[in-house]
């Protein structure tokens, strides 16, 4: 070591500290990849991507090469440092404690605390290129890295410590799944990101909350005269229609209406003919999750489903446009004011029906009541009123005024929703 010049010994020193420097970058841009990013990296066959994979489903053995590179390397740069500053200085407590404290600083600046905030900075570029070189690195040392993991392991057993595992360390749920697309703005269409959020909402969403309410469901009874029967399946707006025979409580099946159009047209319908031709009614209870539904349709082969209680009463109607509408909204082109639960006012105000659902008024108007509760905008203002609704009474529900219009046996028949809304509409895209 005499005979090496200073300068050199100078040189040497400066690439222990890039040494060291790359071991804290690597390390800490290994962390903190992104591990579903690097998963498809690697799939689509990106070689540096593989490699990184292949370190970190082995993290105590990279952990283990990369600490024992920096800590050889530090201290051989301490080593030296030392022997720098007795050639320059001479031997003395001062000089050893000066040069300590000098290394010790360009140690942290430009070997940890810089290396690291590039590391995490961007990971991809750091880890990818420095797998090529701890691949070979971890080979070349693994007896060693081996021999001191013996010892890790029988420690992390003393403190009762079991490794997480990588897999389920990784694994998210729908929370985390959507923190994961809220915060993937930039990255997703505002337009994707709604339909993906919906969907992982669709656990969470019943029937219950997307139903057509039993007073609102387009029937037929098949006790009415034929007349009347071929009437209401020409004037109506659905493909399929819930048949009963003389009280809902005595449902008859499901009528597609095509299967009739040709005794429609000939004036031959009748009851006994649109008795043949019916559909077995498929019955869910209430409280049934919108995703689990959506996997009996698809089992089932319906489209259709009434919802009953506990004491198989009909409640309502869910359709498998329901469920789709929940995640990519609807597929009419219709403008709220044209829709018969909800019309527009001259001075901004809305006009909606009591018996509308809590979940499409918030999705039409833009509002935020509360969906935990009540499913209808009746049930909403009872609950608030905790009394029997009388017209002319107006409530404020958070910032949103509303006055009941008109009542009905003890209920709300029609509620305006004040000019509030209509900005609020008018935020979400909706247009009179």
């Amino acid at each position: 070591m005499d005979s090496i010049p200073t300068s050199t010994l100078f040189t040497i020193l400066a690439v222990l500290l890039l040494v060291s420097a790359f071991f804290s970058a690597s390390e800490t841009a290994m962390m903190a990849i992104n591990r579903y990013r690097l998963k498809h990296q690697a799939e689509q066959g990106f070689k540096g991507a593989r490699l990184t994979l292949a370190l970190l489903s082995q993290t105590d053995k990279l952990l283990g090469v990369i600490l024992l590179g920096n800590n050889l390397v530090n201290t051989g740069a301490a080593t030296l440092a030392t022997i720098i500053a007795i050639r320059l200085f001479g031997q003395g407590e001062i000089i050893l404690f000066t040069a300590t404290s000098l290394l010790t600083f360009f140690i942290l600046v430009f070997s940890e605390v810089t290396p690291k905030v590039v590391g995490a900075s961007y990971p991809e570029r750091i880890a990818y290129p420095a797998s090529f070189v701890l691949t070979p690195l971890l080979k070349l040392v693994y007896p060693v890295v081996w021999f001191v993991n013996l010892f890790v392991q029988g420690l992390l057993k003393l403190l009762r410590i079991k490794p997480r595992q990588e897999e389920g360390g990784n694994m998210l749920g729908l929370e985390e799944l959507r923190t994961v697309v809220l915060e993937s703005a930039k990255l997703l269409p505002k337009e994707h990101r709604r339909i993906l959020l919906n969907t992982l909402g669709l656990e969470s969403i019943t029937v219950d909350d997307v139903m057509t309410p039993r007073s609102q469901i387009e029937v037929i009874d098949l006790a009415d005269e034929p007349e009347r029967i071929s009437q209401q399946i020409a004037t109506s707006h659905h493909t399929r229609l819930l048949v009963y025979e003389g009280s809902l409580d005595r449902i008859v099946g499901i009528l597609h209406v095509r299967r009739v159009l040709h005794a429609l047209a000939s004036g031959d319908l009748t009851a006994d003919a649109v008795r043949e031709i019916l559909e077995d009614p498929y019955f869910v209870p209430e409280g049934t999750p919108l995703f689990k539904q959506l996997r009996q349709f698809q089992e089932n082969q319906k489209r259709l489903a009434l919802v009953v209680d506990e004491y198989g009463e009909l409640q309502g109607l869910v359709s498998m446009e329901d469920l789709l509408e929940e995640m990519v909204g609807e597929f009419t082109t219709q403008a709220p004011v044209q829709t018969g639960w909800l019309r527009r006012m001259d001075d901004g105000s809305w006009l909606v029906e009591g018996s509308a659902l809590v979940r499409h008024i918030n999705r039409k108007l833009g509002l935020e009541f509360p969906l935990d509760g009540p499913k209808t905008l009746n049930g909403l203002l009872l609950e608030y009123l905790e009394d029997i609704p009388e017209a002319g009474v107006s409530v404020k529900i958070g910032d949103v005024p509303i006055e009941i219009v008109q009542t009905q046996d003890r209920a709300v028949k029609v509620a305006r929703i004040g000019a509030l809304a209509a900005e609020k509409a008018a935020a979400a895209g909706l247009q009179a």
